[in-house]
């Protein structure tokens, strides 16, 4: 039998997946992994299994409303019927719908990563979601006892450390006190993406539950997830940056150049190299390689004494203390002036200009290349007191974080920049 959709309104899309299994999995959707024609929720994995499989994807941004979930519950209990063993699971938004509606859908596990509890602003103070609240259709939207099957078992993976969904797991805590509890360190709201694997969901829905053996298959997936070790990068830099300085001086690491995103070289950059705790070589190990020397003559600076630069590794404008540009000149580029003009950079002995399209994209091009028609290259304007950075009619504006923004005019104390 082909997919079929069982169901569908405005906020939700219900989509049968058949298989040969004992077990019915109801696979929620979240707000990565919306609708889009008959394809569900981790589909790949439960096609590997042959599991049945009932996927309710959202249309909308609307957290799975109760009346489009009672009205599907009816259109589909002749399925669900058929199943002794019905098992939800999902992350996020769909972490939520697992739990809030597995009395609903009669499910005997429910498995959720990273769920909320609500996103009602006066239920909760996490402000993630809360935009997309609505009235007439989220009210009374919270996990409640009456929510829950007494006989079920329920399981949530989650993020000790990571405040914003640890006050949703201690509200759900509260109303399923019989609640399994796995967590998954220094890893956010990114569950879902650093546990992706066919075996671990096969376990989620038929291993009985058994920390130890979860723990160890969990293990078994992270060490082999890029996406683990970025977050864990991510979450644990801002206040151990001393303890990852150590683990790179101390471990023969290689990563590709691709490995870390901009964001998180930008993070690395300016928290490792600003604070003197790693070399070049520590840095080449996480896939950042860096050679390019730079000239530090005129200066500009910002309104908070630090050197306007373009940072090689994030590809962005920033500013940095003299003696972190010092420390670090194969990576930050200083930004020199003495007259109106277009904005380049030396490397490597070769001019490039510093452009950057409408996306706040930003490139390097070489001196006499050709623009690409979406890309504008950012010009210096010389004033009898200080100098502007623009692009278009945006001016540069550097915060006392060394942060780099573009406003509109008029020019305010942060858009004006000094030569040294």
């Amino acid at each position: 039998m082909d997919k079929q959709i069982l169901f569908e309104d405005e906020h939700i899309r219900v989509i049968l997946l058949p298989g040969n299994s004992p077990e019915l999995v109801l696979s929620f959707g979240d707000l990565i992994t919306r609708a889009k024609g008959l394809s569900i929720n981790a589909e790949k994995s439960l096609v590997k299994y042959e599991y049945n499989a009932i996927g309710i994807m959202p249309k909308q941004k609307s957290w799975f409303p109760a009346t489009s979930m009672a009205e599907m519950a009816s259109k589909i209990a002749p399925i669900l019927a058929k199943f002794q063993h019905i098992v939800g699971y999902g992350g996020s938004m769909g972490g939520y719908a697992a739990l809030k509606y597995s009395k609903l859908l009669n499910m005997s596990r429910a498995v959720a990563f990273v769920p909320q509890y609500s996103i009602d602003p006066d239920e909760v103070t996490d402000t993630r979601y809360t935009e997309f609240y609505q009235d007439d259709v989220n009210q009374d939207m919270r996990i409640q006892s009456e929510d829950i099957r007494q006989d079920a078992e329920y399981i949530v993976v989650y993020d000790p450390y990571f405040d914003l969904d640890r006050e949703h797991y201690e509200k759900i805590k509260a109303v399923i006190p019989e609640l399994h509890t796995l967590h998954l360190p220094f890893t956010g709201h990114e569950a879902l993406s650093v546990l992706a694997s066919s075996s671990l969901l096969n376990d989620f829905i038929r291993h009985p539950f058994d920390a130890p053996y979860f723990y160890k298959q969990m293990r078994e997936v992270k060490k082999n997830n890029k996406f683990y070790y970025r977050n864990v990068i991510a979450n644990f830099l801002p206040t151990h940056s001393k303890a990852l300085g150590r683990i790179l001086k101390h471990n023969n690491l290689q990563l590709d150049d691709q490995y870390l995103d901009a964001n998180l070289k930008q993070l690395i950059t300016r928290t490792l190299l600003s604070k003197r705790q790693v070399t070049e070589q520590d840095l080449q190990k996480l896939g950042i390689k860096v050679n390019l020397p730079q000239d530090n003559r005129n200066q500009l600076q910002d309104y908070f004494g630090n050197s306007l630069v373009f940072n090689l590794i994030s590809q962005k404008l920033e500013s940095y203390p003299q003696a972190a540009i010092d420390l670090n000149y194969k990576y930050l580029i200083p930004l020199q002036a003495e007259s109106s003009g277009l904005a380049k950079i030396d490397v490597n002995q070769e001019r490039y200009l510093i452009v950057m399209n409408d996306r706040r994209v930003m490139r390097l091009i070489k001196d006499e290349d050709a623009l690409s028609t979406d890309m504008s290259p950012l010009v210096v304007k010389k004033y009898p007191d200080f100098y502007v950075l623009s692009y278009k009619d945006l001016n540069v504006r550097s915060s006392e974080h060394g942060i780099c923004s573009f406003v509109e005019s008029p020019v305010q104390d942060t858009e004006k920049f000094r030569v040294e």
